[in-house]
This record gives structure tokens, sequence and C-alpha cells, in this order.
């Protein structure tokens, strides 16, 4: 039996209690600085600190009203200790579940732990509370004496120490090792600690054992540490920012700054340039956040509601931001606009910022509204479905059209060629034209299959058109250097056009020139490869690039393709006209055809055919249609 006060109080100071109580508001402290992920995982790790807070509070109390237990109602003793235990079962408890978070249990497993968990949370709380009540463990004799016969916390907190430790060494393979390292080695001391205090009989330092797992986790999984040198967090802490107020219904005023001249790998800003990001940061605004998407790339935010003057606080710093740039003419890319919920569902505000970079000029400002957010969402399904097309390649895939646009052959006075160029019908934008998806399937390197398919489908319908008695020279396919530079690039092709069973004659690939060394060679060896076959070969858009006579020479071209730049600059008087019609001339003394492109009316086709035209295309003819339509301009039968 323990007299009242006498061997808690002597083996017990208050110290430990106040300290876990200050490192717990240090943390929450941190915490609200830090903008760590507000994950599932993260609010079981703070509601341990704040039962970690409970727990003390509850035994400072406890040990405090012990001197003057003998003239207080015993439920008043039993009440704070019933509190400082049922507060480390619960910390006991939220550990299980962070570690459930951790390693991604299955359903089944997820639900054993659970089961066994919130029983053993259960059992030891009644335990703790059927104690005083049955007169066995921890309770209050009938002579003012306290008794602790059978240590029940000590037998909790090594069922969920050992259930926490069966769990991490059998899923140790889903925890990175060092956190898998850390983890174990906190609750190792953890254990450890407590039960050198228990062999002892100290009862001082129960709650300040339980920081150490809490302390690894907080540093070990859900740190995110400011840059020193501009006072900035990363895009992790941003997209969680961006999570946060979806959930909360909070509105963002984001001022981003791209300047790519510190994009690169080693960059850093010089100390004038970091002063005037510090000084932004704080002059205009009241509660602002920095974040650091990438080396030159940072995102100012605000909360709208906390800081009404935002709107004005933003002209100011363009304002002074203007004047700072005329002293250091640093190139610059800036964008002002809300969160917008659209964005923030998918937690897509750095993407759709990073879209408004590509298309922005250097040192200019947009302030994007609803028509560049549903530009964006238009652009980011097109992705989404350029990316579907691409995994599946099926050559034959419905959402990839062939049109084509016929081409006149002067000789002949017949349109037996045309070019096939490509379309996109997708389920929830229809059809969608080259020059909005053709930039970025080069970009995302999806360009390869889309050009296969092409190929194919036009292969598939010249061998049709052929069988039903159709009269064609040849088709044309347009291919980017994108798909030059494939390895397997002429295999590719062979097989298609093989596969198909057209002749390899009716196919003909269309080029554009390049500037590249590299790319040059790659056009010149691919060209003598499948030319080997019977493939043949236009340089396309002549006139809009390079133009490099001798190397363009160099190349076995069949027919070279003056764009419609040509055509009306030949218009523009008998000096230019003339130009051209030399131009065309060399070519055809170098027997190469030339093909006049976006002929548009008698004027154009005249002057294009006095300037040793072989073919003509353009909307005078006819506008690109869909292959199955081009029967509409061949004629039956055999060439004359």
């Amino acid at each position: 039996m323990t007299p009242v006060g006498t061997t808690y109080l002597e083996n017990y100071t208050p110290a430990a209690d106040v300290l876990v109580v200050a490192v717990c508001v240090v943390f929450v402290i941190l915490i609200r600085s830090a903008y760590i992920n507000r994950t599932r995982s993260f609010r079981y790790l703070r509601h341990m600190i704040y039962m970690a807070v409970v727990a003390s509070v509850s035994n400072l109390i406890f040990h405090g009203i012990l001197p003057r237990a003998a003239t207080l109602p015993n439920i008043l003793i039993y009440l704070p200790h019933l509190l400082f235990h049922a507060s480390l079962y619960s910390i006991l408890w939220l550990q299980v579940q962070y570690l459930k978070e951790t390693v991604r249990l299955t359903f089944r497993e997820n639900r054993l732990y659970t089961v066994l968990s919130s029983s053993g949370l259960v059992a030891l709380i009644v335990l703790e509370i059927v104690q005083p009540l049955f007169g066995f463990g921890f309770y209050m004799g009938a002579d003012n004496t306290l008794h602790r016969e059978i240590p029940a916390f000590i037998f909790g907190y090594v069922f969920f120490v050992l259930l926490m430790l069966s769990m991490l060494l059998k899923y140790r393979e889903m925890i990175f090792r060092a956190i898998l390292v850390g983890i174990l080695s906190s609750v190792s001391i953890s254990f450890l600690l407590m039960l050198i205090q228990e062999w002892v009989g100290e009862t001082s330092y129960t709650v300040f054992t339980f920081l150490f797992p809490i302390y690894a986790l907080l540093y070990l999984a859900h740190s995110n540490p400011y840059d020193l040198e501009i006072g900035a967090v990363d895009e992790r802490a941003f997209t969680d920012l961006v999570a946060i107020s979806y959930e909360h219904k909070d509105e963002l005023y984001l001022m981003s700054l791209y300047m790519h001249d510190y994009d690169g790998k080693g960059q850093h800003y010089p100390e004038e340039l970091q002063k005037m990001i510090k000084h932004f940061v704080y002059k205009f605004f009241k509660h602002p956040t920095l974040f650091l998407i990438s080396g030159g790339h940072m995102i100012l935010v605000v909360r709208t509601s906390s800081d009404p003057g935002y709107l004005e606080g933003a002209e100011k710093m363009i304002e002074e931001f203007m004047k700072l740039y005329s002293e250091y003419k640093i190139d610059y890319k800036i964008v002002y606009t809300k969160n917008d919920v659209r964005l923030a569902e998918d937690n897509d505000v750095v993407n759709f910022i990073k879209y408004l970079h590509f298309d922005m000029d250097e040192n200019s400002i947009s302030k994007p509204g609803d028509k560049e957010i549903e530009a964006y969402l238009r652009y980011k399904y097109i992705v989404s479905e350029l990316v579907d097309i691409n995994n599946k390649h099926d050559l034959n895939d419905p959402r990839v059209l062939v049109y084509c646009q016929p081409v006149l052959n002067i000789k002949t006075g017949k349109y037996d060629t045309a070019e096939s160029l490509m379309r996109l019908d997708l389920p929830k934008t229809g059809l969608i034209y080259p020059d909005e998806f053709i930039y970025i399937a080069e970009r995302l390197k999806y360009i390869y299959t889309l050009t296969q398919i092409i190929l194919n489908k036009t292969c598939l319908k010249i061998k049709e058109m052929l069988e039903n008695g159709y009269y064609i020279q040849r088709i044309s396919v347009n291919f980017s250097v994108y798909d030059i530079r494939e390895p397997d690039f002429c295999e590719t092709v062979e097989k298609i056009i093989r596969d198909s069973g057209v002749p390899y004659d009716k196919v003909a690939i269309e080029i554009t020139e390049t500037q590249n060394e590299r790319d040059f060679e790659n056009i010149k060896k691919r060209i003598d490869e499948l030319k080997e076959s019977g493939v043949r070969f236009y340089l396309d858009d002549f006139g809009t690039g390079y133009s490099n006579f001798e190397r363009i020479m160099e190349l076995p071209f069949d027919i070279v393709k003056f764009d419609r730049s040509l055509v009306i600059a030949s218009g523009s008087g008998n000096k230019y006209k003339s130009m051209v019609s030399n131009l065309a001339m060399m070519f055809d003394n170098g027997d190469y055809s030339v093909l006049y492109e976006g002929v548009e009316n008698d004027e154009d086709e005249k002057r294009c055919i006095d300037m040793n035209a072989k073919y003509l295309q353009g909307f005078k003819y006819s506008k690109p249609i869909p292959i199955e339509r081009l029967t509409e301009y061949l004629d039956k039968g055999h060439e004359d």
C-alpha cells in the first residue's frame, strides 16, 4: 500500500511534463509555419501531439491534487489518472493507424490491424475504468491509501509496441529503409526508456518518451524546410496548400514569377535579387507565403479573405518590379490569377501556369480568365487522349482520322495524287485540327504513334480504292522530324506498307527541311534506305525555313512543295514572280517536280502554271476532305 502523495510525489517531478507541453507547442508552431503536407497520416501525427499535451496536463493535475487527496472526492483522483492513461493509449492507437497508412495495407490486412488496435484501446480504457470500481490495480482504499498492485499500463504499452513492431517488420519492404530505421530506432529507444523508468520506480518521463516517435515521423516523413536564401517552401507544400484551400473553400490569389536564367541546375539568385524577393513578399501583403516551384519559378500566395487589399498590393508590386527590371534587365514571365475551382479540384495550378508560360513572350504579364482556363482544360483533355492513343498503339484507332486534299496533275489535268492530313475526333470535343494537337504530340513524343496510324489507314484506303478500280498515282503522308529520329523508322514504314498489301510506290513521305546537322544526316539516310523499296519523298513547305539549296540538292526528293507564301509573293510583281519561277526552273532542271500549295483562285493557278508547276494543290480545287470522299475526284481505269 502507498500512503497518499508519498511515493508518487517523491518519484515525480513536474518539469518533464511541463517540458512536454512546451515541446508540443513548438511542434504546433512549426507545423503551422512549415506548410507540412496535410495528408491523412499527418492528421494522425497532429492528433498524437494533441494527446501528448492532454496526457501531460492530466498528469500535472493528478500529481497536483495528490497532497489533498484525503479531503477530495475519489472521482477527482481517478479522472485525471484515467485521462492520463487514456491519452497515452490513444497515442499508441494513432501510431498504429499512422503505420497502416504508410505501408498501404490491403483491405483484409487493414481490417485486421484496425480490429486489434481498436479492441486493445477499448479494453485498456475499460480496464482503467473498472479498477477503482472493483478494487484492483490502481484504486483508493478505505483508509485513504493508494493501491497500485498491477501495472496495467505497462502491459497495454507492450501490447501496442509489439503490434507496431510486427507491422514494421512484416511490411518493411513497403517503407523506405531510412524511414524504417528511424521509426524502429525511435520506438525502441522510447520502449527502453519506459522499461528503465518502470524498473527504477520513476514516473516523471512517461509522456516524454512518447515524443521520440512523434518527432521521428515529423522529421522523416513530413518535414518541408524553407529555402534559406529567399524564404520559400517547395512545390509539395504548394500543392498541399491548394488542396486544403479547395477543401475549405478558401480563395487564393497567386502571383507567379518565372525567370528562365535561374532555372538550370546549379544556378543561384544574386544577392540583390534575393533581397528584392524578400522585400516583395512582405511589403505589399499581410500574410503571404512564397513557394519555390523550380529554380527560376516562384509563386507568391495570399488568402483573399485575410488580405482584402490583395489587388492593390499586386499592382503596387508590379510597379516596383518594373522599376527594378529597368535596372537588372532579367527576363521574366509573370502570371496573376485566382485559384479557380476547376484547377484546384485536380490540384493542377502549377501545370496551368506552365501551360501559360509556353505561349507567353519574354517580359510579359498574363492575367488569365475563363477563356484561358477553358483552353487549358481542353489542352489537358487532348493530352490525356494522346496519352491513351499512344499507350494503346492501335493502328486502327478510330479517334485518329485521315483527311485528304486532292492534288491536280497539270500534265494530265486529273486528280491522281493527294496529301493525307491528320485530324482527331475525340468524344468530348469532336473534330480537332492539327494546329491544336500536332505541337503537343511532338513535344510529348507521341507523334510517332499518330503518324503510324495515319500511314496505316492511308495504305488500307489506297488498297481499297485500287481494288475498286480507281486510278491513283500516290498519296503522301506527312512525317515529323521526330519520326525520322526513331531508330526503327524504316523498318516500321516498310512493315506497315507491306502488311497493307499496296505497292510501295503508291505511298510518298513528306518531310520538312531542317537546319539540324544530325537531322539532315538522318533524313538523307532514311531516304536512301526507303527509296530502294519504291517509296517516294516530298520536301514540304519549301520557302518557310532554312532553304539551303546545296543541302536540298544532296537529298533525292521526288517533289518539292512550294509553300503558299511563295505563291502570294509571286503575285506581288514581276520581280517576285521571276524569282519564284527561276527557283522552280532550277528544281525542274534537277529532276525535281514542283508542287505549289495554297492555290486559291484562277489567278494563282495561271501564275503557278507559268512558273513551271507540275502539280497544284489548294482550296481552288478542294478543301481537305475525309479520305473516304477522295474517290469523288479520282478516275477509274489505268494511267494514260
